[in-house]
């Protein structure tokens, strides 16, 4: 009896160690990142083509993201803000001309009438120096602050890429790892569904186990059909970001050493987000921008002071003063002052809007320091705890590696079934997906901390794409186009949606297998997604009696 199930064992033992490599952990020295090398060659590498890990695709982003490009463009049209603003501290010079042509006639009794006509060319030089504006110089340094707040604001919208490249990125992979443990899980299920329709046929056990067994296969292949739709949608979400569509994206590596964060001092990190946090900056420039529009408000009270200057000149031609047509040169300076004595409580009423927004404006820099102080706790919580749930969960998989050997042996010396090993695999494989989702979560949240005390740059990037693997690139399928037909009597024509591939229901017609037939094994390749929905038939056998 052991000779005959050992090579099923063997081929179960490959393909659980096939599978496990796919979920194989992932851990990250943050801060200190352990890049192990790799042993590819430089001529192999040159021939991979379009890398798609982690820091590539953000450069990508960088250049086709469009919330970033609508950022700089806004950036680049504030700057302008600073050489309009000082213009009106500047002399303008203007240059006038002007044609009249006069016609005069005249009746007088008596004496007759009489008709004559000239015209006057005309040109001057118009010159003002200001002086004394005070509106106009507040107004400058209002536009100087308008210029660091949109700076700011295009490095929140990078950093922002990075959070969201970053985020899109591991949604791919945790959805891609849900969507392989449901295979394995369905898996599984198939194989029990298998068993209860055998042991039906031998009359053991009811067709109420049968059933039971149907409807919770059916329950796993609706699940998938969700994981795929789920994997397609986080799919989507990258290409959004990037532009395009990424077909393949690399994994994490193997166990690597996962740090806390560095200083491990809550309150740190703290006053780091309440003084480095962009949000934050953005609302201290318009705090400050506020504060300076009360002042250039008041200064609306003061006199104004421009050197104004002036040169004309005058031709005259025509019938009138023939004999003399004059030309008229004439030039000006002087100081113009402007004094505003009583403007209808228009300049009070501009005060008090004034100080009423600066009001505003202060409460909106405390709720964003407490938002950045709120957002550093959590992602410093997120840290700590995801740091303890990974290890609770690397021991975790300890246990289910041994408990999948142990069922092993008792598989072979025949005191567990087929089935026994396939639930073990299946919670293998399932514990492994977890932990991997928590290793995601713990590197998200570190993106998150940086990013809350405004330092999350490339440099941070490109320390989590060190734990990544190019060697070993994953493939994401596309959405397919699939042809569903209706069935009806009437036969009516296909219709072409894009949508996942539908389930397909597995035979309930009572069917049996050979009792010590091979297990059920998964791919040891990279599974095609989804996988098969239905087990696969078993033989038929004549009911025992």
């Amino acid at each position: 009896m052991t000779t005959r199930k050992t090579p099923a064992l063997r081929q179960l033992a490959a393909s659980i160690s096939s599978l496990a490599l796919l979920f194989t952990p992932v851990t990250s020295a943050w801060g200190q990142p352990q890049q192990p090398k790799d042993s590819r060659t430089a001529a192999e590498v040159g021939t991979a083509g379009v890398r798609n890990d982690l820091l590539s695709l953000y450069r990508e982003a960088l250049s086709n993201d469009a919330i970033l490009a609508s950022a700089r463009a806004l950036q680049l049209a504030t700057q302008e803000r600073v050489p309009q603003a000082r213009s009106a501290l500047l002399p303008t010079l203007g240059a006038t001309g002007r044609y009249d042509y006069n016609l005069y006639r005249s009746s007088i009794p008596e004496v007759g009438s009489s008709s004559s006509n000239y015209s006057v060319y005309g040109a001057g030089l118009n010159l003002t120096v200001p002086v004394y504006r005070p509106q106009n110089l507040t107004a400058l340094d209002q536009a100087r602050l308008t210029v660091l707040q949109s700076e700011a604001q295009l490095a929140q919208s990078q950093q922002e890429l990075a959070l969201r490249v970053a985020t899109a990125y591991f949604n791919v992979l945790a959805a891609r790892d849900q969507l392989i443990a449901l295979v394995a899980s369905k898996q599984a299920t198939g194989e029990q569904l298998q068993q209860a329709k055998r042991e039906f046929e031998v009359g053991t056990k009811t067709i109420i186990d049968t059933n039971e067994a149907q409807a919770r296969f059916d329950q796993i292949t609706a699940q998938e059909q969700v994981a795929l739709g789920a994997l397609l949608v986080r799919r989507s979400e990258l290409q959004t970001i990037i532009a395009r569509e990424p077909d393949t994206l690399s994994p994490l590596r193997e166990r690597p050493t996962l740090m806390a964060p560095t200083p491990q001092d809550i309150n740190a990190w703290v006053r780091a987000a309440e003084t480095g946090s962009y949000s934050v900056q953005i609302a201290r420039s318009a705090y400050e921008i506020a504060t300076r529009e009360i002042q250039r408000q008041r200064d609306a009270y003061k006199p104004t002071v421009d050197v104004v200057s002036g040169y004309n000149m005058n031709k005259f031609n025509g019938t009138q003063n023939s004999d003399l047509n004059p030309r008229i040169n004439s030039g000006s300076i002087g100081v113009q002052l402007n004094v505003p004595i009583y403007t209808g409580g228009l300049i009070q009423s501009r005060v008090r809007e004034a100080l009423a927004l600066q009001d505003r404006s202060n409460f909106d820099l405390e709720s964003s320091r407490r938002n950045a102080a709120n957002a550093a706790r959590d992602a410093y919580t997120g840290v700590n705890f995801g740091l303890a749930q990974v290890t609770a969960l690397e021991s975790a998989e300890v246990s289910a590696r041994t408990q999948l050997e142990s069922t092993q042996l008792g598989y072979e010396v025949g005191v567990r079934i087929q089935l026994d090993v396939l639930n073990a695999t299946t919670q293998l494989v399932q514990t492994q997906r977890d932990l991997k989702r928590a290793r995601y979560d713990f590197l998200l949240s570190g993106l998150r901390l940086k990013a809350a005390g405004g330092s999350l740059g490339e440099e941070d990037i490109a320390a989590v794409n060190a734990l990544l693997d190019p060697a070993e690139p994953i493939t994401i399928p596309a959405l397919p186009a699939v042809n569903i037909r209706q069935p009806s009597r009437a036969s009516p024509p296909a219709v072409n949606l894009p949508a996942p591939v539908p389930p397909t229901p597995a035979p309930r017609a009572p069917t049996n297998r050979v009792p010590g037939s091979a297990v059920p094994t998964p791919s040891t390749t990279e599974p095609t997604l989804p996988a098969t929905r239905t087990p696969p038939p078993p033989a038929t056998q004549t009911p025992r009696r």
